[in-house]
């Protein structure tokens, strides 16, 4: 356990006496204001911001970082105020413990909401003083560290949000060190029999390990020397955490990872680096393949290494990292090395440091660019949290510009990497000069060139392709303004269609008989109540009624014998706020129902599909529609086809359903039995009467024995 008179040591090794002093009236506030509290396993709580300093010290963090450390909690848990930091201890220190304090005044009905606020928080604060993650990685690493004393529950959900938010983040930060502590600690938490099987097989494979290591290790030093490259090799050993993500996702045994034994390599120079490759390779023959150059395109983290695998003796892969000691600082320390050398660090040190501090602000650069368009914290904590999972493709500008883009990357996301308004207007690409669709996944080393338009926008589809958070962020945002303008047109013929029993519509509604409303529902504006109608948030027949009600001494009774609303037609093109559901596909002629959804607008379905059952109750929901006399467009349905397995038959179905003018979107097929095989299509058609063309066409094909639609 840490004293103040240890971290006082530790922060004299490389921050001034008056600085460290600093540091000392830090704690002596923080000590004083947490006297009497408590931690859950009994000690007094002043010994976890102590610790959290000392994570950081270890770090070189500079003082006001260790301050800001030891007073991180005196907000949140004690009466103290932000100003009396800033009046005691100076701005700078007062904004970082602000900015590391949780909100703990705002209920949230879920926890998942208020996991959303504070994760928005602490990225907001991030933005303006990057040192507010390093507090936070340190104070959430000294907790992994105590976990004990909580419920197993607590426990569980700690480390779960670990696992998925700050392990991630320290790696997308570059702070390995605290990363691969975070992930075991986790690890053990959530999943403690799984880490206890590993552990025990780790301890009983590395005693067999021991000697292949000490032979490839003298071997690659005997090489070097020989080549008078002077360097420093060490074996690196597997973290449990790594071993278990890699048998999940590979589907691998434990002995197909452990078996691989892995070596870093340390030299003095860039030049070097590559000059100790040619040895290696040499030396060992490299697996085809398995060769990467993080030093020519560095990873979006700023870390630098040259990564190879080669064909060792014994019949083992030995994985070889290759990197200069500057190299090695910032692979283990990320942005913190922007801090670790006080004083006396070169000029390459210096502008390596500062190339990954600038890395790290451009990325939460573009994270609160996320934040601006998410629709609220969940839905931008989920954009978080696929960026900080990228395995990445490096891919080229015309211009010789590297992007970096997670592994399945289109052209859309690439187009979005550029800037907003190019993914905006992108209507194709070119991938290594040819012609390529914007659902295109890419790969490393391929040129890419997007074709814009000034008229386009961006297409609902592509969010079925798109990858990156940028992009999914930005397409959600454009159609989210989309949809509000869609609902206030529907909303609009909504609330007039219920007005119209009344003999009423919106137009003649006193403007002191909304403004009562709209009081009432805590809405500003008119244009307000007709969205929420549009999207379903709201009930037409409701909303009219409390408006009529109102206006009862002038309207009401000019047609009270109106009993029903004149029928919504559904043309097919009011985008967004009309749904056709996957469950029963109606199309143009078929009889339909529609159900007022929250969010979504009006749901229209087939009467006879089996789901109106359950909105049965519910009929206040229910809308009275049609479709529109003259509706062109196509529609999308399904058929289901029974036939005999005979070769050519699904080429003949398909150019028959061509031949009748209808499209094919998607087909299933399932083998009921050595003779018999069913064939769902989904197609589009322009109608009901369009479809029974394209089913009598295929009912005369020779092999098919039965024909339906669902």
């Amino acid at each position: 356990m840490t004293s103040i008179f240890e971290l006082r040591k530790l922060a004299g090794s490389y921050l001034s006496p008056d600085e460290v002093e600093k540091v000392t009236r830090a704690y002596e506030f923080s000590a004083k204001a947490h006297a009497g509290q408590h931690r859950k396993s009994g000690e007094p709580y002043i010994h976890h911001p102590l610790e959290v300093a000392r994570v950081l010290a270890d770090m070189h963090m500079d003082y006001q970082t260790l301050a800001a450390a030891i007073l991180h909690d005196v907000i949140e848990d004690t009466p103290t105020l932000k100003t009396e930091i800033q009046r005691k201890f100076g701005k700078g220190v007062a904004d970082l413990v602000d900015g590391v304090s949780k909100l703990t005044q705002i209920k949230f009905s879920t926890f998942a909401e208020a996991q959303a606020h504070n994760f928005r928080k602490m990225l907001m604060a991030m933005s303006n003083d990057i040192r507010v993650i390093l507090v936070k990685l340190a104070d959430r690493l000294h907790n992994m560290r105590t976990l004990g004393a909580l419920p197993p529950e607590k426990r569980r959900r700690i480390a779960r949000e670990t696992l998925e938010i700050y392990a991630p983040i320290a790696q997308r930060l570059g702070i390995n060190n605290i990363r691969l502590e975070l992930e075991e600690l986790g690890f053990a938490t959530l999943y403690p029999m799984r880490h206890r099987i590993l552990t025990e097989q780790v301890i009983k494979a590395r005693g067999h390990r021991k000697e292949v290591i000490t032979k490839i290790r003298n071997s690659l030093k005997r090489r070097m020397r020989q080549e008078k490259m002077p360097v420093q090799i060490a074996g690196r050993e597997k973290h449990l955490y790594g071993i278990y993500q890699k048998m999940h996702r590979k589907a691998l045994s434990f002995t197909e990872v452990y078996d691989v034994y892995a070596f870093r390599i340390i030299v003095d120079s860039a030049d070097a680096c590559y000059r100790a490759l040619g040895i290696v390779h040499n030396l060992y023959k490299p697996v085809p393949g398995k060769f990467k150059d993080y030093i020519a395109i560095p990873k979006s983290n700023g870390y630098q290494s040259l990564h190879t695998v080669l064909f060792g003796p014994f019949g083992v892969h030995i994985e070889v990292q290759i990197r200069t000691r500057e190299m090695n600082d910032v692979a283990e320390a990320g942005i913190a090395a922007h801090w670790l050398y006080k004083e006396g660090g070169t000029h390459s040190r210096s502008r390596s440091r500062s190339g990954t501090h600038k890395l790290a602000r451009e990325w939460l650069r573009n994270i609160m660019e996320m934040q601006t368009v998410a629709g609220n914290p969940e839905e931008f904590l989920e954009h978080v949290k696929v960026d900080l999972f990228p395995e990445s493709v490096y891919l080229f500008t015309p211009k010789g510009k590297i992007i970096e883009l997670p592994r399945s990357a289109t052209t859309v996301d690439f187009a979005y990497a550029i800037h907003t308004d190019v993914g905006n207007t992108c209507v194709g690409a070119r991938v290594d000069r040819r012609l390529t669709p914007l659902g295109t996944p890419l790969t490393t080393g391929q040129t890419v060139e997007i074709i814009t338009a000034p008229g386009a926008r961006p297409n609902p589809a592509w969010l079925n392709f798109a990858v990156t958070a940028k992009a999914r962020s930005n397409i959600r945002h454009y159609l989210k303004n989309l949809q509000i303008g869609e609902a206030l047109a529907l909303g609009k013929r909504l609330l007039n269609r219920q007005l119209e029993i009344h003999a009423g519509s919106l137009d003649e509604i006193d403007s002191k008989q909304m403004a009562k409303v709209l009081k009432d529902y805590q809405l500003k504006h008119q244009d307000e109540l007709l969205i929420e109608v549009g999207l379903g948030n709201r009930m037409a027949p409701i909303v009219a009624r409390e408006l009529i009600g109102l206006a009862a001494s002038k309207n009401v009774g000019k047609k009270s014998n109106a009993k029903h609303a004149i029928p919504l037609t559904i043309k097919g093109s009011e985008g967004m706020v009309i749904n056709f559901p996957k469950c029963c596909l109606p199309i143009p002629g078929d009889p339909i129902l529609g159900f007022v959804t929250a969010g979504r607008g009006i749901v229209v379905h087939h009467q006879s599909c089996p789901n109106v059952t359950e909105f049965r109750n519910q009929p206040d929901k229910w809308v009275n529609v049609e479709w529109e006399s003259n509706i062109e467009g196509e529609f999308t349905t399904n058929i289901r086809i029974d036939l005999t397995n005979q070769r050519g038959v699904l080429a003949t179905i398909a150019t028959a359903i061509s031949d009748q003018d209808a499209n094919i979107v998607h087909v299933t097929m399932k083998e009921r039995d050595d003779r018999y095989t069913s064939i769902k299509f989904v197609i589009e058609v322009r109608d009901r009467v369009h479809l029974a063309g394209v089913m009598r066409r295929i009912r005369g094909i020779k092999h098919v024995s039965r024909i339906s639609r669902r």
